[in-house]
This record gives structure tokens, sequence and C-alpha cells, in this order.
């Protein structure tokens, strides 16, 4: 893989002003009569806040794709000598500039996305920012526990600098969902196991409830685009992966998708074998309703859901009972308070006191093998002290290391047939926001803890759940219409007062996964599929609907040119404006990337057989959330475990 280039190699003196008056233009200094917070939250700018130099210094470490949408904006911002124009000058041809679906478009959106994100991300060395107190936002409660009152427990393999080999057993690509139940198993069935995960290891004493510091534990340190940048990607990328940064929700898989993997060559998944495997998951992770409690930005979905006559239920969490929600808001960070029982605190242990070792920081290049069978893989360690080139000699591999990594690893090991990569499916989730008298403060108390489900199954078969969702202030700042500066600084002051739902699709269509030029995962992904395009707009029409009902005096939603209704406008034609929206103009966002190495009989269409193994290489298998033959349409993290623990059984059982 590529390194990274050099802030001097990517920006020119050219593309530096631009880039600067481009910050500016977006988060101006602007008059205010306002003192304190509020008055500094408006007069200061970007430059002075330091974002600028900030997202400069980011530029060079971009994904390619979006590294070149946004340095191509730059240079049709200084050809247009955008940097010596007036403010409101330079406001129109940034607007404009984003107009056309295409590369400008997603500069300008990665642009947005760092700026904003950064005006409410940056921490000082309190662990506060000021723009948090003209929006009230409270920003950490706690403090976290010490190193020796929260120890980390799982012992972690050092390297010297240069070249290390060595052996197991088993090598596991990956420690999240799907990675850490396989480690377990097979360690606890006597195998050596070696872990390696890309991420570091972190605990309760790292966690400082600070979104931007809990960035570090997911790919690409926080939010990363599908090419194009319609699409939002969150994966997590640290040991125990995703289940130590999600919002712990525990559906079981549909009988309907069952049957469906069952008849494409998964033997066995639609009957009491896979029961089994799921509720060995279920009863390891504690799930449970108990700990379940609503906060206000649940009881306003509920409300709304209610007065529209559909039903909703708890959500079941892997969270303890001794679970406070006072603290929950900040989950999607790490559980300071430790009562998320994710792999981190299960799995992985269990995995540890059986003997399986790990290395964290480990970027796996690629699978090794030797007439047609594993014998192990290549990888670069990063450590304080240098890099470390390390070979792991093993007889079998599991690649498990996320639907976005997975099939690249695969793809740059020449392996997996022609679906490596293919079938993807993401759960697209389309976010509604309505605005209400009353303070919502949906940053506060649990993420995600009531469902509807009465529309799954709305439109062709397909359909999407009603979930609420945390508020996050970096992506409610940055991912809502730009159109006038003032009036979009004016509407951040209202987040307290915002509640946050999404509908979470059950993708009819797929994407895939490629390699970029720089040999790294790149999803290509849009809304070109007829069912998914109408579930899309099913999906904004009821949710505005439900917010309606809930009382809400405005609604707006992520789709590029701005869709807000506010109250006393015809909301009718509100919805059909939401119905007639153009596929270009809408933004997803996937907390489920799943079925690019997916298991099947057919080598033609899968990449793994109905056990788990890939076609094409004996010793080399699936096992994680790229293994899903299509998507469950439900949060997928405990159909994820008991496939995983279902592959286990058959790798103990090839010997």
């Amino acid at each position: 893989m590529t390194a990274p280039q050099t802030l001097d190699a990517v920006l020119s003196p050219g593309r530096t002003a631009a880039l600067d008056a481009a910050c500016e233009t977006l988060l101006p200094a602007l008059q205010t009569d306002a003192g304190g917070a509020l008055g500094e939250y408006f007069a200061v700018g970007a430059r002075d806040r330091g974002i600028t130099a900030t997202v400069a210094a980011a530029v060079p470490g971009l994904p390619a794709d979006a590294r070149d949408a946004l340095l191509g904006l730059l240079d049709e911002l200084a050809a247009r000598e955008f940097a010596q124009a007036a403010v409101a000058e330079r406001a129109t041809l940034l607007i404009a500039a984003g107009e056309r679906p295409g590369p400008a478009r997603f500069g300008l959106r990665q642009l947005k996305t760092m700026v904003f994100g950064l005006l409410f991300g940056r921490v000082d060395e309190q662990g506060r920012n000021r723009a948090w107190d003209a929006v009230g936002f409270p920003g950490p409660l706690t403090e976290p526990p010490t190193p020796e009152q929260a120890p980390k427990t799982i012992p972690i393999e050092t390297f010297a600098p240069g070249a290390a080999t060595i052996s197991a057993d088993v090598c596991v690509v990956g420690s999240g969902a799907g990675g850490s139940v396989i480690a377990a198993r097979l360690a606890q069935a006597g195998r050596s196991v070696v872990v390696l995960e890309s991420g570091p290891y972190r605990n309760e004493s790292d966690f400082r409830q600070i979104e931007s510091v809990g960035a570090e534990m997911f790919l690409g340190g926080g939010l990363v685009w599908a090419e194009g940048g319609q699409l939002g990607l969150l994966a997590g990328s640290t040991l125990g992966g995703g289940t130590v940064i999600n919002s712990m929700v525990c559906l079981r898989t549909p009988d309907d998708i069952r049957a469906e993997w069952a008849a494409v060559g998964l033997e066995g998944l639609d009957g009491p074998e896979y029961d089994a495997h799921t509720d060995r998951v279920w009863d390891r992770l504690g799930v449970n309703t108990e700990a379940t409690h609503y906060n206000r930005n649940t009881e306003r979905m509920v409300a709304g859901l209610s007065a529209e006559g559909y039903a909703h239920e708890p959500l079941p969490r892997n969270a303890s009972l001794d679970d406070d929600p006072r603290f929950c808001g900040y989950c999607n960070a790490g559980c300071q308070q430790g009562c998320k029982r994710s792999t981190l605190a299960t799995y992985l242990e269990d995995a540890a006191a059986h003997g399986a070792r790990f290395v964290v920081g480990a970027q796996v290049e690629r699978v090794l093998v030797r007439d047609g069978r594993a014998t192990g893989v290549e990888a670069v360690v990063g450590g304080p002290d240098g890099e470390t080139r390390l070979r792991v000699d093993a007889p079998t591999v599991v690649v498990a290391a996320g639907g976005i990594e997975s099939p690249a690893l695969l793809l740059r090991s020449g392996m997996g047939g022609p679906a490596a990569g293919r079938h993807l499916r993401v759960h697209p989730a389309w976010i509604v926001t309505g605005v209400y008298d009353e303070p919502v403060e949906a940053w506060s108390g649990q993420i995600q803890s009531a469902v509807s489900f009465d529309l799954t199954h709305c439109e062709s078969g397909a359909g999407f759940l009603v979930e609420s969702l945390a508020l996050s202030l970096p992506t409610w700042a940055s991912q809502p219409a730009f159109v006038d500066a003032r009036q979009h600084r004016e509407e951040l002051l209202k987040l307290p007062y915002m509640a946050s739902w999404h509908g979470v699709s059950h993708d009819h269509g797929s994407g895939e996964v490629v390699l970029d030029r720089d040999g790294r995962a790149l999803v290509r992904w849009g809304l070109d599929d007829d069912v998914d395009r109408r579930v899309a707009a099913r999906a904004h029409v009821e949710l505005a609907r439900l917010h309606r009902a809930a009382g809400a005096r405005q609604v707006f939603t992520f789709h590029w040119s701005e869709r807000r209704w506010q109250e006393g406008e015809d909301f009718e034609e509100y919805l059909r404006e939401l119905q007639e929206a153009p596929p270009e103009d809408y933004t997803a966002y996937s907390a489920h990337q799943m079925g690019s190495c997916r298991m099947g009989a057919d080598p033609a269409e899968a990449v793994a057989d109905g056990r788990g193994e890939l076609h094409d290489v004996c010793g080399v298998w699936i096992g994680d959330a790229s293994a899903l033959p299509t998507a469950p349409g439900v949060n997928p993290m405990i159909t994820i475990m008991a496939l995983a623990e279902r592959t286990a059984a058959h790798i103990a059982a090839a010997g």
C-alpha cells in the first residue's frame, strides 16, 4: 500500500490560499452583539479557531478519492481567483461549485465535514470546546478510571523495528464481532491462535467521553465516504472492533432471511443448530431489555409512532443491568463505566484466557498461499520505535477485518474469485431531524432504545426499521445543506431542541469494494436500485410525518439541497418534495457493511462456501460481516456473531 503524500506535495500556494478562503467562507467571523461563549461562537472564524490549519494538515492523509475531489475543488476555486473575491461572492462561488453531482460536490462535502466537524470536535488541553457552551452541550461528565482501576488484561505482543516471524495454528485478522468469537472458540478447542488488529487497544481508562477522541477507534479516524461522497461509512477499528463503539442493538436474524441463506448453500441455517449458536451469543453477551431506558429523543419517536398508528418495542442490548443512562450518550466513544458487554469484555477475554496472542496496530497486507493452501499472512506493525514487517506462519487464516477491509485484503492477495468485493450491502440509513419547542438534548441517554418493525416490508418486500439515534454535534453541524453562513450558525443553536431518528434500510441493490490507486479499500455505492430509491423516499416521508405527529415545529433532512419545513408551511407539499428528490441529492449513512466476501454454494457468486472456507484457497475462512450472503435487514451484530460461532465449529471440525 502506498504511503500518504506530504503536505507540500499536495497543497501548492494557490491551493492553500483557496483552502484558507473556503474555510473562512463556510465559517467566517460574524458580527454579533452577544458576549461570552455565544459571542465567541459567532465572532471567531475558522482561521482563528485553528480549523484551517488542521484541515490543511489532514488533506494528505485523506483517502485518494476524497483527496482528489477536494484538491480538484481547490484548483477550480483558485482558477476563479476565489481567494481575492469578496465574502458574498465567495459564498456564491462555493455553493455553485457543489450544485451539480460530481467531484466538486464531493470535494465541498469533504470540506464541510471537516470544517464544521472541527467547530464542535476540537478540544483544548482540558478536553473542552467553547462552542459547546454556546449550544448547551455538557461535554464529559466524568473522568475515566485510572489504568490501575481499569487495567488492560489482554496480552499484547510487541516487536522491535525490523522484521519478525511468529507461528500459530490459526491467524485471525480482525478482532470485532466475528473474529473475536472464532478466536475464542478455537483457542478453547486447544488451537494456538494469533489475532491481528489494525486499530489500537483501548479500554475504560482511555475513554474520555469526547467524540473526537473516540474517533481513533473508527476506520479512517471517524467518518469516511464512499466514492463520490453520497454514503458515509462508520466502522470500528480497535481491539474489539465495532462492538466497542456501537450502540449495542441486539436483534436476531429474521426467519425469512435464514431460509433465504439456507437456500443458497448455508445448510441448516434455518434449523435448531443456528438457534443454538444464536442463544450462545445472546447468553455470553448478557442481552436484555431490563437495562433499556428511553431518553427524551426516543420518547418523542415513540409519541410519533403511536400517533401514526405504528407499533414499537424496546430494543434488547448487551448492557449490564447497572448501566446508567446518564452516561450512555457517550457510548460511541466507548463505555467509560464498563457496562457495555462488548467482545473486549467477553470473547477476547475468553481467547486470552486460553492462550491466544494479540497484535495491535497491524496492517495486514496479504494472505500467503502455497500450492492452493494458506500458509499465513504478512503485515506491517506500527510501534513507538518504528515499524516491524511481521510474518505469521499459520495453516489456517480467518479473514475478519470487516465488510470493507476483508475484501480489500483478499483483492491485494489475489484470491476470493470473481465475487470478492462484490455484493456489498450497507443498510443505508436515512436521517430526518425535527426541531421542538422543549429541549430534547438528543446527545444524552441511550443512543438506541426503541424500534418499530412496521415498515420493514413497505416497498416490494424491502423497507426500513425506525430507530432513534444520538445527535452528534459534528455531524449535525456539517451535513445539513449550507445556504448562508449566518443562517447556518444560527440554526445550529437549535441543536438542544432537535430529535434525531433514522430509517435503517434493508437494501435491495448492492455496491462493491475495490482497491484505489494507493492499494486501499474504496467503497463504490450509489442509489441506483429502483426499490432502494423508493425505500429512501418512503423513509424520509414517514419520518417527517412522525416528527410532525410528535409536535415538531421544523423538520429537515441531510439531502444535499435544502429540504426543510417550517410550521405554517404546506406540509403535504413538503412531503411531495421529499418524494420527488433526485437520487443524487440523497445522503446515506452506513454502520453495517456486509456481504462483500459472502458465503454460498456458487463460486461465481460467492467468495466462500456454505461453511465459510474460500472456494479457491484451502485454509482461508471468512469470519465477519462480509460473509453474510445478503443484508439481514436488522442490526447485524448478533447475526455476525452467531455465524462466527457456526464457522468456528466448521474450522474445528476441519482439523
